[in-house]
């Protein structure tokens, strides 16, 4: 588990800090419950001063006045429960939100090498199924929850108070109570923080399907990741079924509870009766308060389930909301002597797998443009990332004009540095709030300069609304070819020094391959460069190449004098051009893969 998970004692630390910031709702609901509560005090306690007068022979009129009391009682106490419900869902929604807020914030400024080694399953099932549970726990359990505590509580009191002895006789439950949660507790809160961690593995696992899908088509993977996801869907129902076991045996214990618990309240009312130190009526009611237990209890038995999985969800969103934001640079450091990239024995391995990089050492000049080739594993995609700071090298430094991409800062290489994928995301908007994203104070003007810039001003202005077209989830779908046009258009909007395009032109297919390759070429114009280059031709066109074997470096020169050497890249390159040495007229031609 990469992402952190919070300790009891920090989740609820920061739930306390949040209702500090909410004094005033804070109270109010607690008030408004143990007033609700309190009001259910009154009906045993009438009917027992009820039963006292029948046996007194007392008037009609007096119990009918106290039968009057207990229906007042009754419509008051609903009303304040109604209430409460209310006060409590508002302030734990409100609680939520703000919580929400700052997992969200913390997601989206966790460090990109922290969220790539975690995985983003993990981070989309505390944004979504962790948020979902515990706000299903505050909408639906929360309120009752709270009610039942306070009525548990006051409940206790009034039998106390009633007589001291049939208190002491109520508390004969309390050892069986206190053995049944220590059983259960210990066995069932890691069952539950292992669900959450299994629910999190099988999004993963769908993640990684979906956003490969292609790929497992065309290498007929379908039943093979059909069996992972299996796999960790029955893990999660595994779990599930052991906690059940367990719950059934725990409400068992709290049947015996309830069982031991009116029993010595109606055996120790039975003597003190008989010995006239207690009379019928306080007898009644003090077995009428035990009985107002069993609702309460019985909810917070029930709804245990629904509770430790919303404690084990909150503890894993406090646990996000809890990283500290990566630190600024100091203010005054030095800054970058120019746009020149230099990489510098640089090692990398996934987690304990075997290298994926191995001493590889590069200089970018500034302005330069360089392309990386190679077989697919040789490890273009992570030197790429790494050279872009979203993953953090094992061994060895990149430099960004003599400075550390460390010493920078997270914030200053990403302004500094953009990096452009073949997974290129249309977020749900206009395409011209799309293009924004990049800068949000670009003016309209701007962006139409961008999208012309990369060529696609044309199809933008065909668009229904043209720039004002919602696009993404909802709108209008765009094509592949498109959502790269935006990307790069993003790109010029954001203006950085160095551009790095992993494969930017990949998912255009073979017949946008030419335009998006002069798109390409146009939003890099003048910046430092470095291209992933799943075609040929785009190295043909690089003030150098360079060809990663394995994880290393194997050969470094311009175009023409490595076609020349007769080395693997010139084989490479005559296995692309069919033999001859001229770059193909149509750059968009074959889809042939290094």
């Amino acid at each position: 588990m990469i992402l952190p998970v919070a300790t009891g004692r920090q989740t609820w630390a920061a739930l306390g800090a949040e209702f500090r910031r909410l004094p005033g709702r804070t109270v109010t609901a607690l008030l408004t419950v143990v007033a609700a509560g309190t009001g259910g005090l009154v009906a045993p306690w009438v009917l027992g001063r009820m039963v006292d007068d029948i046996v007194a022979g007392t008037d009609p009129e007096r119990i009918l006045g106290a039968a009057a009391v207990v229906a007042g009682a009754a419509v008051l106490g609903g009303a304040l429960t109604a209430l409460g419900s209310v006060l409590v869902a508002r302030l734990g929604e409100t609680i939520l939100a703000r919580l929400r807020e700052r997992v969200i914030d913390r997601a989206l400024h966790i460090p990109s090498a922290t969220v790539e080694k975690a995985g983003t399953g993990d981070l989309v099932a505390r944004a979504g199924d962790d948020v979902a549970v515990v706000t299903n726990a505050i909408t639906t359990t929360g309120p009752d929850f709270v009610s039942a505590i306070t009525t548990i509580v006051l409940t206790a009191g009034g039998l106390f108070a009633l007589d001291w002895r049939l208190g002491l006789a109520g508390l004969a439950a309390g050892p069986v109570y206190v053995f049944a949660l220590r059983w259960y507790l210990p066995r069932s809160a890691p069952f539950y923080a292992r669900e959450r961690e299994v629910t999190a593995e099988r999004t993963q696992a769908m993640v990684d399907a979906l956003r490969g899908v292609e790929t497992v088509h065309a290498y007929r993977l379908e039943d093979a990741h059909l069996r992972h996801i299996t796999g960790r869907s029955q893990a999660a129902v595994d779990v599930v079924l052991r906690v059940l076991r367990q719950f059934l045996r725990f409400g068992g214990w709290i049947n015996r509870a309830e069982f031991v618990g009116l029993s010595a309240v109606l055996v120790v009312g039975f003597l003190l009766v008989r010995n006239g130190q207690a009379t019928v009526g306080a007898t009644t009611a003090a077995a009428l308060y035990f009985h107002r237990l069993f609702n309460p209890i019985g909810m917070l038995v029930l709804e245990f389930d629904t509770i430790q999985q919303a404690g084990a969800s909150l503890a894993r969103l406090v646990g996000v909301a809890r990283l500290t934001p990566s630190p600024a640079p100091a203010p005054g450091g030095p800054a970058p002597a120019d746009t020149g990239i230099e990489i510098t024995g640089l090692h990398y391995r996934y987690d304990d797998g075997p290298p994926v990089l191995r001493d590889v050492t590069l200089r970018i000049a500034p302005g330069e443009r360089v392309a990386l080739v190679g077989a697919s594993g040789a490890g273009k995609t992570t030197l790429a990332g790494i050279a872009g700071g979203v993953l953090s090298a094992v061994e060895g430094t990149v430099r960004l004009g003599g400075i550390g991409l460390a010493a920078l800062g997270e914030a200053e290489v990403r302004r500094r540095i953009c990096l452009v994928s073949q997974e290129v995301h249309v977020f749900a908007g206009t395409l011209l709030d799309d293009v924004r994203l990049a800068r949000a104070d670009a003016t309209e003007e701007a962006v139409v300069a961008a999208l012309e810039l990369v060529g696609a001003l044309d199809w933008v202005r065909a668009l229904p609304d043209g720039l004002h077209t919602h696009v993404g989830e909802g709108g209008h779908q765009l094509t592949a070819a498109q959502a790269q046009h935006l990307a790069l258009a993003r790109l010029v909007l954001m203006d950085p020094e160095v551009a790095i395009l992993d494969e930017a032109t990949a998912e255009a297919g073979s017949a946008g391959a030419r335009e998006l390759e002069r798109a390409a070429a146009a939003a890099t114009a003048g910046r430092t460069t470095l291209v992933v280059a799943h075609r040929l031709t785009q190295a043909a066109q690089a003030d150098r190449v360079v060809l990663l074997d394995h994880g290393t470096v194997a050969e470094v020169g311009r175009h023409e004098d490595l076609v020349r050497a007769g080395g693997r890249y010139s084989r490479l390159w005559h296995g692309w051009t069919g033999g001859h040495d001229d770059v193909p007229a149509a750059a968009g031609g074959a889809d042939r893969r290094p």
